[in-house]
């Protein structure tokens, strides 16, 4: 990463029960895990947190066991063509299922 270059970005928003993560994407799993940090300290103490990591990233899912996150459900993308060519190495959060 070149200075001023743009390495990752997270947000975190209130949702119907607690608050959700995501988009989460960053160049590494370090810099995962310093953005991730600031957002779940904004989480009012008894408050739960969500992070929907794509299976397919093992760092993602590393990140949220490393702060003993469980798994609540599954979801699975289907494709009526070939699937789209993303960079999921970098993302540790999706922005939304809605989205995709």
């Amino acid at each position: 990463m070149a200075a001023g270059e743009l390495a990752g970005y997270g947000v975190i928003r209130r949702c119907r029960a607690g608050f959700k993560i995501g988009p989460l994407f960053a160049d590494s799993p370090d810099f995962a895990a310093a953005l991730f940090h600031p957002l779940i300290a904004q989480v009012p103490a008894g408050q739960a947190f969500y992070l929907d990591v794509p299976e397919v990233n093992g760092a993602a899912i590393a990140l949220a066991e490393q702060h003993d996150m469980t798994r609540v459900f599954e979801t699975a993308r289907m494709y009526t063509q070939a699937p789209p060519s993303l960079p999921l190495e970098g993302i540790f959060g999706v922005t939304t299922f809605e989205l995709g």
